[in-house]
Parts: C-alpha cells; structure tokens; sequence
C-alpha cells in the first residue's frame, strides 16, 4: 500500500493550475481570470502548474505562466479508492463529487439505483456529468491534487461493475483493509434484490446518515487508511 497523494508543490508555492501540457504550459481563459482577478496574482507571483495526470512544475505568474523548473512526474497513489452514490436531487450531487475529489478518491461512480428519486434523460445525464467534471477539475486545483479523479457517467444500479464493491448499510460488519470500493444507495434505501448483488455489507458510524454524508464518511475513511492516518493494521472500523 502507497502513502498518501503528495501535493503539488507546498504552500509558499502559490496556486495550482491545471493545464493540458505542463512541457509548454497555456492557461485556460477561465484560469488566467481567476487568477488575475480573484487570487489577485501579479507578474512575477509563484505557481505550479499540473496535468491531472500525475506531473507538475513551479512556474511564474506573468499574465501567462513561465516555467522556473523541470517537470515532476509523480505516480498514481494506490490502492485505487472508489465511491458510488445514487444520485441525489439539487445541488447536493455535485457536493458529493467535490468532496470526495478533496479527500482524495479516485474513481467516482454515480448511479441511478430502483428507490432513487433523481432520474434523467440522457440528455441531462450527460450535462451533469459534464458539471461534476468541471467541479473535480476545479476541486483538484484548491486541494493541490496531482491526479484528476475519474467521474464515470451515471448508470443504472444493474449496469455496474461490482466487482470488489461493499455496500453501506446502517448495520454491517467493519470495513477490511482491502475493501476499497463503497457504494452509497439513496435515502429510500436499497431494496433487497440490490442488498443480494452485493452480499458484503458494511457499516459506516452508528447514526443514520444522510445520503451524500455517508458518502463523504466513505471517502475519508478510505483515503486515511490509504494515507496512514488510521491506527492500526488490519481491520479498521468505518465509524
């Protein structure tokens, strides 16, 4: 088992930026605006620059970005860290997605599951997908991340690989060690064909959550384990 994802640069190294190419770096449009205007940037300010892909460089601020180092290549935390989660109506998806992008997990699995109460064409299934896109990329940037997570489009409950999963229920058993993939069903719960899918059955904490909380209490469990911030080896105990 990896330790934990290092950041890009630390803290005296400025903002983090994502970029297509970290080799000849070009900011975005929308990137070089929040710089100027909200981080308040000035010619000669530091940042580093990253291509979600596990390489980074520090860089200049210069109303574009001037490299002042070589390129980093840093590889790809593991164990791979997975979360699913029904849908949830409103914005409260899209915070799901933003938070366990902050924690540090690395594949983020939406479904529609049968007693989910969010159910979109296609149409607006890929436009969300789209957002959650956005705010992963935008959500790497403030936590410093070196890797993008991988949001995968949402799905029915039947289509998705199971393989590895445990599913979260409010009476289970500990969390293994190498268990790294939970899925969160939706506030009207799972039914039973779902709970037979998927026969090993975890519990997180001893209240009943709310849906994107137990999602959230997933991911910082995985990710402290992954990082070794947890006590212990073995088990460890989702609470």
């Amino acid at each position: 088992m990896s330790g934990p994802e290092p950041a890009a640069g630390d803290a005296r190294s400025g903002p983090h930026v994502l970029v297509s190419d970290v080799d000849a770096p070009v900011l975005a449009g929308d990137d070089r605006h929040h710089l100027e205007r909200v981080l308040r940037l000035r010619p000669g300010d530091p940042l580093t620059v990253g291509d979600g892909a596990g390489r980074w460089r520090p860089c200049r601020f210069s109303g574009g970005v001037e490299p002042v180092g070589g390129v980093v290549a840093v590889a790809a935390p593991r164990p791979v860290l997975a979360v699913g989660f029904a849908v949830l109506k409103g914005g409260r998806s899209e915070t799901v997605v933003q938070k366990l992008t902050e924690l540090g997990v690395d594949r983020i699995v939406p479904f529609v599951a049968a007693r989910s109460v969010v159910r979109w064409d296609g149409v607006k299934s890929a436009r969300r997908l789209q957002r959650w896109r956005r705010v992963a990329r935008e959500a790497v940037m403030q936590c410093r991340r070196l890797w993008l997570p991988e949001v995968e489009p949402v799905r029915d409950f039947g289509a998705l690989d199971l393989g590895g999963a445990v599913l979260a229920l409010s009476a289970g058993r500990r969390l293994r060690a190498d268990e790294n993939f939970v899925l969160i069903g939706p506030e009207g719960g799972w039914t039973e064909a779902e709970t037979a899918a998927v026969p090993r059955h975890v519990v997180l904490g001893p209240h009943i959550m709310r849906a994107e909380t137990a999602a959230i209490a997933a991911a910082a469990v995985l990710a402290a384990r992954r990082s070794g911030h947890l006590p212990g080896a073995g088990t460890v105990s989702g609470g």
